[in-house]
């Protein structure tokens, strides 16, 4: 029988400090220095023991910090359904709320970015036509869930009240109510989930192993004219979040 590879030992060892109470949930582990002189081993070696821990919920990756004893957490579930635009909120909100979580989130917007060719495509303009670009970090209970990157044609709503989707009387209450706040109508949204893995910005926010299993949803909003108003690309950790889609029968 062959041995028992080195990162696979180490990554028992962690856990099993962790069973007996060595390390408690929200304990900063040591640095892979220290533990990989305790264990003989590589920092290499500790990091991919480290990674194959985080991917199963038992450490927690944090940038800029470490690596911690992840608190007992369960998946957040996250149905994607026409149910979610409520008036004047925001759908995360809304989804947050369903399962008995407090929802949040951290917000960058950037005005008149020239779109790039694929957002240009979904948005059906011409590639480097100014857009507004906001990011997002959402989070759960103050813990990061979805990452979402939004593009909106910056002549649609320049000049109005919500060129800003964070800013103004009208902001976090959602793309739909935003745009029904200028007399634009929503009628209907097209996504388009594919799992992939996560970059390493992605991990490092999300605080999951890097290239840790992600769901990506292209999301793009159209209007009653057949518009397309929104666009973006929302990352869904595996890990922490799964994604249920709702779908509506009319008789």
């Amino acid at each position: 029988m062959s041995e028992q590879p080195p990162y696979l030992r180490i990554a028992d060892e962690l856990r099993r400090r962790i069973a007996d109470h060595v390390w408690e949930p929200g304990d900063r582990l040591p640095s892979r220095a220290q533990i990989g002189q305790e264990c003989g081993v590589g920092e290499n070696v500790v990091r991919r023991a480290q990674e194959l821990l985080i991917s199963r919920g038992v450490l927690e990756g944090r940038a800029g910090s470490g690596t911690y004893v992840a608190e007992p957490r369960q998946r957040v579930r996250v149905v994607r359904s026409s149910a979610r635009e409520q008036p004047a909120e925001s759908p995360f909100r809304t989804d947050m709320r369903a399962v008995g979580r407090q929802g949040d989130w951290e917000s960058r917007t950037d005005a008149k970015v020239p779109a790039p060719a694929d957002i240009a495509a979904r948005l059906g303009i011409s590639e480097g036509e100014p857009c507004v670009r906001t990011t997002y970090e959402y989070l759960a209970d103050g813990k990061p869930v979805q990452l979402s990157t939004s593009w909106e044609p910056y002549d649609l709503t320049a000049g109005t009240l919500v060129v800003l989707p964070e800013g103004g009387p009208h902001a976090g209450i959602g793309v739909v109510n935003r745009m029904a706040a200028i007399g634009v109508t929503i009628s209907h949204a097209v996504e388009q989930p594919e799992p992939r893995t996560a970059t390493a910005e992605e991990a490092s926010l999300l605080g999951i192993q890097k290239a840790g299993l992600v769901t990506h949803i292209r999301r793009t909003y159209y209007s009653d004219q057949g518009r397309p108003v929104e666009t973006a690309d929302i990352v869904v950790p595996v890990a922490h979040c799964e994604i249920v889609y709702e779908i509506p029968i009319n008789r």
